[in-house]
């Protein structure tokens, strides 16, 4: 291991200015004086769209940041920076918030990028670059090292880091130490503590730390936020996008004959690009990148067959798949004590039914296929106080929308943390309810989003698998649990809330809405919008307008899609789904699709404008054009409207 480190190449900085972005990639070189204000809230959409990630080889070298807006344009073009020799990228805040797509960093890497700087990153896009062996830093000063050709110590990239994660950065990646810690070369320090006080978060990683592996020996009494600690996962789930990369990385490192760990508790789920054949845009197939996406589905259900891993595909009719991985997780799998690992960033959904359920990137979900466990630096956990309760038509999506434009989470101060939900408000919730808001604690930056289970949660199991729980009394925080930070909110307050396009944090109150907003499409699915409950909102609005004699204009396309065949099957015998057709929308089979830019539902065109009941709205997430967040209620009300309005 090199403890001395040189980068030879040239610095890329990520900046507001077109012109500047634009001169970097045609061989100018900037210093950070000049290169003006970074760009902030970097999202892994910008770094590698959607549509890149169907590849899985180094091909990926060939595209970062081509979804990177500068001003109005989007600067970055196929093998700009391959070939520019960059060999260090720089921006400002959260960086690589959003999906938790390792593509993102693996693309940087295959560039020729070799370390990252950002005043803040996003947990899991930082770990993904420390498992690949991508530095990162929020280190300023060593631009100076680097314009004077100077080393920089291998120190300066471990400082601060818990001891697993310090091992990792030194020895080049998570398979390296692996390897290494396999072979007993690694002696995995176990924190140890005097007893404390402990969040319901840390008892649920105590309780799954590994002591011993070789001995199979689980749990400690106590963790503390900062600890390094391997934990042994209930669930390890992929989807489609992920799957293929993950088993290359697999292969590659371990050899073809490497095999998967307890493949009963590891899940696979066709999932993402189930109808992308609907919405692939005709420049994408001209490059034959459908083609491309047609690879992923075979190579991942021949590990699937090759491994012994139940694969939730599509219908044999075409008609849609399975569902949505975080919904099928929360309506079959998941239970309360549990830990939970999935690839995508919204595998917290899970954690309305109190288990802790987080995403990983590729490389973590290759490590533990084969080690059963996954690294974790123990998380400090912010208490988000809901007191009172939501008035009549308003819903946990206008909640979490409130909450992303606090200033706290705003700036990043969630980033990395367990956002644990209680009081009055979340106690009233349904579990659907209770799913927006941990699944979004992506959107938020959190490690994980968390409610203590209850009564509710036994309700929940029991109605959707005829399963009968208990709940045992450790399973909530310690008095005097010590939290990072406390959010309080007065939910009786609160009103239907939207975020206008570019971020989800954009929120705005309905009623500050300041001229009506024409709207082309309209969507109400995806894992965050597509549940039971939501379905029952988006009807309430439909019925309203039915009873009034009213359907959707003729210039506005209006989509419902279910996060889940189950949810589907139980709107159409509540009669949900035969109103919905009656007033003019389109009944989807149940998919991702248009969340992830690959189904019915996108935009075509950049003047278009959707509202939608999706989780977030970066920039080309969901097509070129300008796409508001809402419930899917304020979503099935609009699309009635033929612009922006209240249910």
């Amino acid at each position: 291991m090199n403890d001395n480190l040189t980068f030879p190449g040239r610095v890329l900085f990520l900046t507001e200015d077109p012109d500047l972005l634009t001169g970097q990639l045609h061989g100018q070189d900037l210093a950070l004086a000049t290169a003006g204000k970074l760009r902030d809230q970097i999202s892994t959409d910008e770094i590698t769209p959607a549509w890149i990630c169907y590849h899985f080889d180094e091909k990926l070298g060939d595209f970062p940041y081509l979804g990177l807006q500068a001003g109005n344009r989007f600067p970055c073009q196929e093998g700009l920076v391959r070939a520019g020799g960059f060999s260090v990228s720089v921006s400002g805040k959260r960086r690589g918030k959003g999906s938790s797509r390792e593509a993102s960093p693996y693309a940087e890497l295959c560039a020729g990028i070799r370390l990252v700087i950002a005043e803040s990153f996003e947990r899991i896009y930082r770990q993904n670059c420390q498992n690949l062996g991508l530095f990162t830093s929020t280190d300023f000063g060593l631009l100076d090292c680097l314009r004077a050709g100077e080393a920089i110590p291998m120190a300066a990239f471990t400082e601060g880091l818990d001891p697993i994660t310090a091992e990792i950065v030194r020895r080049g990646g998570l398979f390296a130490f692996n390897a290494a810690r396999l072979k007993g070369e690694v002696v995995v320090p176990v924190p140890s503590h005097a007893p404390r006080p402990m969040t319901y978060a840390e008892k649920l990683l105590a309780r799954h730390a590994v002591v011993d592996a070789a001995a199979g020996k689980v749990g400690l009494s106590t963790v503390a936020p900062g600890d390094g600690l391997f934990v042994q996962a209930d669930w390890r789930f992929s989807h489609e996008y992920v799957t293929p990369m993950a088993a290359s990385f697999l292969h590659k490192a371990l050899g073809p004959g490497a095999r998967v760990k307890d493949p009963a508790s590891v899940l696979a789920f066709r999932d993402h690009l189930t109808f992308l054949h609907h919405s692939m845009k005709a420049e994408h197939r001209a490059q034959g990148l459908l083609d491309v996406a047609n690879r992923l589905p075979p190579a991942q259900e021949s590990f699937c067959a090759e491994q012994g891993i139940r694969l939730h595909g599509e219908l044999a009719d075409g008609s849609g798949s399975e569902g949505i991985c975080h919904s099928i997780m929360a309506e079959r799998y998941a239970l309360p004590g549990q830990v939970v690992v999935g690839t995508d960033s919204h595998t917290p959904h899970a954690g309305a039914l109190g288990c802790l359920a987080f995403g990983v990137g590729t490389t973590d979900i290759a490590n533990a296929w084969v080690t059963g466990d996954v690294r974790v630096t123990v998380p400090g956990t912010l208490r988000v106080q809901l007191d009172g309760r939501l008035r009549p038509g308003v819903s946990a999506k206008d909640l979490v929308l409130h909450l992303l434009r606090d200033p706290f989470i705003r700036e990043g101060g969630a980033l990395g943390l367990v956002v644990e939900y209680m009081g009055e408000a979340v106690s009233a919730m349904d579990t659907d309810e209770r799913a927006t808001l941990t699944n979004m604690a992506a959107e938020i930056g959190g490690f994980t989003g968390l409610v203590a289970p209850d009564a509710e949660t036994a309700r929940f199991v029991r109605e959707r698998r005829d399963v009968v729980i208990t709940l045992e009394p450790w399973m909530r925080g310690d008095e005097g649990a010590e939290y990072a930070h406390t959010i309080t909110v007065d939910c009786g307050a609160l009103e239907p809330m939207l975020a206008s396009p570019g971020d989800p944090g954009n929120g705005l109150p309905l009623s500050a809405l300041p001229a009506p907003v024409k709207i082309d499409l309209a969507y109400v699915g995806s894992c965050t919008g597509g549940k039971r409950e939501d379905l029952r909102a988006a009807h309430a609005a439909v019925r309203k307008a039915m009873d009034e004699g009213r359907r959707v204009p003729d210039h506005v396309r209006f989509y419902v899609q279910c996060g889940s065949e189950a949810v589907r099957q139980f709107a159409e015998a509540m009669g949900w789904m035969d109103d919905f057709r009656a007033v003019g929308a389109t009944v989807l089979g149940s998919s991702c699709g248009a969340c992830i830019n690959a189904g019915p539902g996108v935009s075509e065109r950049p003047d278009q404008v959707t509202i939608s009941a999706i989780n977030r709205n970066f920039p080309g997430r969901s097509g070129p054009g300008q796409m508001w967040l809402a419930s899917p209620a304020t979503v099935a009300a609009s699309a009635l409207a033929g612009e922006i309005r209240g249910a």
